[in-house]
């Protein structure tokens, strides 16, 4: 059985995974940190808003593949869950049913695949919106942390808006 945790000394979007093998099910617990509001997404999970020190509990089955979460930043939905976010944007849904638009800094994760083993990673490949880290409470894998904001570094389409990177410096400082 592997157990897994986000968790995160720095970075303010926090996922607390739990991979449970013979239950053939994982647990993600996302935890936002941020000193702003980030509303979470999930492909598979949905979406759903966090305010400081909230957190969202997703299960997905143990075969998952090619899974992701994110965060998406400055979104606003009406009562029926739609709307916009400036960040990581899934078509305009609050329940994400498709991967979020760029920029937006990935969770990606795949269970039970090559030797029954389960895989996860933090990808800028759809640029940088918030710092994350993604690690494991107890097993033999290391946790993974992408907390500096890169934006600079970043072609223009994939950068998080000015004033959003204005927040990343003031967590940094």
């Amino acid at each position: 059985m592997a157990y897994f945790s986000y968790f995160s000394l720095f970075p303010c979007f926090l996922l607390l995974a739990h991979f449970l093998t013979l239950s053939n099910a994982a647990t993600f617990e996302v935890r936002n940190q941020c000193p702003y509001t980030v509303w979470a997404a999930a492909v598979p999970g949905g979406g759903r808003r966090l305010d400081r020190g909230q957190s969202w509990t997703i299960t997905v089955g143990a075969g998952t593949k090619q899974a992701r979460i994110w965060g998406r930043t400055n979104c606003n939905f009406d009562g029926a869950g739609r709307g916009r976010c400036q960040t990581g944007d899934c078509n305009g849904l609050l329940q994400c049913q498709a991967f979020g638009q760029p920029p937006n800094t990935l969770a990606e994760y795949a269970l039970n695949q090559f030797n029954n083993m389960d895989f996860f990673d933090i990808s800028l490949v759809d640029g940088f919106n918030v710092p994350m880290d993604f690690s494991p409470v107890s097993g033999k894998c290391r946790g993974i942390r992408c907390a500096a904001d890169i934006n600079g570094q970043c072609p223009n389409q994939l950068r998080a808006p000015r004033r959003l990177q204005q927040s990343l410096h003031r967590l940094q400082d």
